[in-house]
């Protein structure tokens, strides 16, 4: 995929390219594990897909197997009555697969990827003792532009959605070092989460993709701390984000301190609008890292259920604006710069499931 930039008045001078296809001309592919389909197994199915992309139909059964997607416009849609009747799982670790990045049951790092109607779920903490250190159990690790995820269940502990970009990356300096100010401004990868659930407890929702959850549910796993988000905006200029529009916090109310999100970059930018907040949420909302709050974009507005605890929050941000919350829709988020409509879809994907 080309990189996108936007010059420094976010001025498009050079657009994005997508290879996505219109799903009428994508081979279709069946996997099941007996009877009649293609293949036994989903990664067969990827590594036999054509370089245009292809639908895979995924019959109802648990696949334990470790998947890697690097071919463009994989459709993944499971063909079960509900999302818990495909369920796509592996159990690897930071610590055991040598690296967060590689802990992922499934790994994306292609453009226009979608899935439909099925379960990502890491099994790791499940199984094994937690650690101290390498406890990162990746269920879904995803770099993809243009990426559509409708009735997904994503399941994990520490780590479990990896909502990454692939397109700012060139401009990070190759020391580890934080950027310079004034970097070529530039458009993260764009994400699209439609009515799914999300499951975890520490930084379970990670990653520097401009990213819009909508109408999803984030249910927290117990731990004594359960931090929602890590977003990694690393400088202003890069346009990246996490976005949850209308959405529900649920868990158990046992003692722990849940907050919405603590800075694992810089400028991490996280806005939670008209959230339903079923469990209880610590009255200052948020948590710092390492002194990064001063610089981070974080927002909640028009919050309400029995969770709230409204009060003092540890950030502050300005009175929410009438044309703001105009603009908080998937199309407007995410549209730019070539229009690419995220709901359009969301119901291309529900008539491929039967």
């Amino acid at each position: 995929m080309n990189v996108c930039r936007l010059a420094a008045h976010l001025l498009i001078v050079a657009a994005c390219t997508s290879p996505a296809l219109a799903a009428g001309s994508l081979k279709t592919l069946t996997v099941a594990q007996q009877g009649k389909a293609d293949f036994r197994t989903v990664q067969e199915a990827v590594d036999h897909a054509p370089a245009e992309g292809a639908i895979i139909r995924i019959a109802p059964g648990k696949y334990r197997e470790k998947i890697h997607i690097s071919t463009q416009n994989i459709e993944l849609i499971g063909t079960g009555k509900q999302p818990q009747d495909v369920v796509l799982s592996w159990n690897d670790s930071a610590k055991s697969a040598g690296g967060t990045g590689k802990s992922g049951s499934v790994s994306v790092d292609a453009d226009g990827f979608a899935a439909e109607n099925l379960t990502i779920e890491n099994t790791w903490e499940l199984e094994h003792e937690r650690l101290e250190e390498g406890s990162q159990a990746v269920a879904l690790l995803m770099s993809s532009d243009k990426a559509v995820l409708d009735r997904v269940r994503l399941l994990g502990a520490q780590d479990t959605l990896y909502a990454n970009s692939r397109t700012c990356h060139d401009n990070l300096p190759k020391d580890g070092s934080a950027p310079a100010p004034g970097r070529t401004a530039c458009l993260a990868s764009r994400q699209y989460f439609h009515d799914c659930y999300i499951e975890g407890h520490v930084d379970y929702i990670f990653g520097d993709a401009k990213a819009v959850f909508d109408h999803c549910e984030l249910h927290s796993r117990h731990h004594d701390t359960v931090m929602l988000t890590a977003q990694s905006k690393h400088f202003p200029e890069e346009d990246s984000g996490y976005y949850f529009l209308h959405c529900r916090i649920t868990g158990q109310d046992v003692g722990d301190k849940v907050v919405l999100g603590r800075p694992w970059r810089d400028y991490s930018t996280v806005l939670f609008y008209d959230t339903d907040v079923e469990q209880k949420i610590a009255a200052d909302g948020w948590s710092e890292w390492s002194g990064r709050l001063k610089t981070s974009n974080y927002r909640e507005y028009k919050s309400h259920g029995p969770g709230v605890n409204g009060g003092h929050r540890i950030v502050s941000y300005p009175p929410l604006s009438p044309d703001e919350e105009k603009f908080w829709t998937p199309s407007e988020l995410l549209g730019s710069p070539d229009r690419w409509d995220p709901v359009a879809g969301v119901a291309r994907l529900r008539k491929l499931v039967h």
